[in-house]
């Protein structure tokens, strides 16, 4: 979920602005050996950090580089602290000029939106396409080959400029400040002087499009980064205008790069693909993943966004479903091994609060969707093992301690 961002009051000061964006961005990073670091003495770095805004000497620091294999293996460039401020400076500056142009099935990075409101949304298109499964619909699904790979910042910066400019009558920031920051970031080449934290065979088995490394001069965005994610679903509203207002798809939908679409007309949907490769290699130097197109039936059923939507009903997908697994049965393992009656029962006890909050977690997510005995398969076995400590709800939606 997108956290909340206060925005930025007009006539607010730079230096009040920067205090915002800090708060921001240290509310799940506290922990972190960067956010820590800074927060040592934060005022200090703050001041420090909006005279190097002010005099324009703003410099991004080198990213982090790694990889991580869960949920998928992908690449990670990792800002510093005081970059991810510069970040959410960004964003409480730009996002409540763009917010209002997205399409209202544009789901990632907002408010309010998600994967699960675009799980519900998807079920509500093939609903209300079939007329309640009374009638023939189809489910189209694109996805775009190395997407933040492929994002050319020209064209990015471009696109966010042009906009700005239009409304710059929104801005709570002067002008050029907004620009000057923005092409700070967008033109900021993260492979440059990164520091790679993960052994180089790590990067074995994950393909060339989607590793900055392999990128082409001047494109591709880290993924990870608040304005990537910005910058992404801004780069992609171009694709979404044209599938509504020139295609006129009524039932479209897009997370990230993942675009679905559901209409009566089979040969529609089919036709709609080159107009779309067209658009997308013109206007935004984008492909289409050729082994990525689906086309059914609704009736066959669709993995979209981790569920799997079928006529009268929502199933929890494969991957969300061995996470649940993997996860719960790893902590079980780690809870197990400790020695319930030993001496030690601060560390005891965290260790059942930390498992406890963990499978709650999957299970409120988990409860989203028809997932009834799963729920109880998993629950009962870890009452079985831990039967003194842990106890379960009629639906096992919830593990409570006894």
């Amino acid at each position: 979920m997108v956290e909340k961002h206060i925005q930025i009051k007009c006539g607010s000061s730079l230096i009040e602005n920067i205090f915002q964006a800090y708060y921001d961005a240290r509310k799940n990073k506290r922990n972190s050996n960067s956010s820590l670091g800074f927060e040592l003495e934060y005022e200090k770095n703050l001041v420090k950090l909006f005279w190097e805004i002010s005099e324009r000497r703003y410099v991004p620091s080198p990213h982090s580089a790694f990889i991580i294999d869960k949920p998928v293996k992908r690449e990670v460039f990792a800002s510093e602290f005081r970059d991810r401020i510069v970040h959410h400076l960004i964003f409480n500056y730009i996002n409540p000029i763009f917010d209002p142009l997205f399409i209202n099935d544009s789901y990632s990075c907002r408010i309010n939106k998600g994967t699960l409101y675009g799980v519900k949304r998807a079920d509500y298109f093939i609903k209300s396409c079939s007329e309640n499964y009374k009638k023939d619909a189809y489910i189209m699904k694109l996805d775009i080959e190395g997407y933040f790979m492929s994002i050319d910042r020209t064209l990015l910066f471009g696109i966010i400029k042009k906009q700005v400019i239009k409304r710059q009558d929104k801005l709570t920031c002067e002008l050029d400040l907004i620009l000057y920051l923005l092409e700070k970031v967008i033109f900021c080449d993260p492979t440059e002087g990164c520091l790679v934290k993960s052994d180089r065979e790590a990067w074995q088995g994950l393909p060339r499009s989607k590793s900055l490394f392999f990128s082409k001069p001047g494109k591709g965005l880290p993924i990870g980064n608040l304005t990537s994610q910005l910058f992404a679903n801004i780069y992609l509203n171009e694709i979404d205008q044209f599938v509504k207002r020139e295609l006129k798809f009524k039932y479209y939908g897009r997370y990230v790069d993942d675009m679905i679409f559901v209409d009566n007309d089979k040969e529609r949907l089919l036709s709609a693909i080159s107009d779309i490769r067209e658009y997308l290699a013109d206007s935004l130097s984008l492909k289409l993943h050729p082994k990525k197109i689906y086309l059914q039936h609704y009736s066959k059923g669709v993995n979209f966004l981790g569920a799997y939507i079928k006529p009268h009903r929502i199933l929890a997908g494969k991957r969300m479903r061995r996470n649940f697994y993997s996860r719960v049965y790893e902590e079980m393992f780690v809870l197990g091994g400790m020695d319930l009656a030993a001496e030690n029962r601060k560390e005891i006890d965290m260790g059942i609060v930390k498992f406890r909050q963990l499978a709650n977690s999957y299970l409120g997510i988990l409860g989203q969707f028809d997932s009834y005995v799963i729920r109880k398969g998993v629950v009962e076995l870890v009452i079985d093992n831990f039967k003194m400590t842990f106890a379960a709800d009629e639906d096992f939606g919830v593990l409570r301690l006894r």
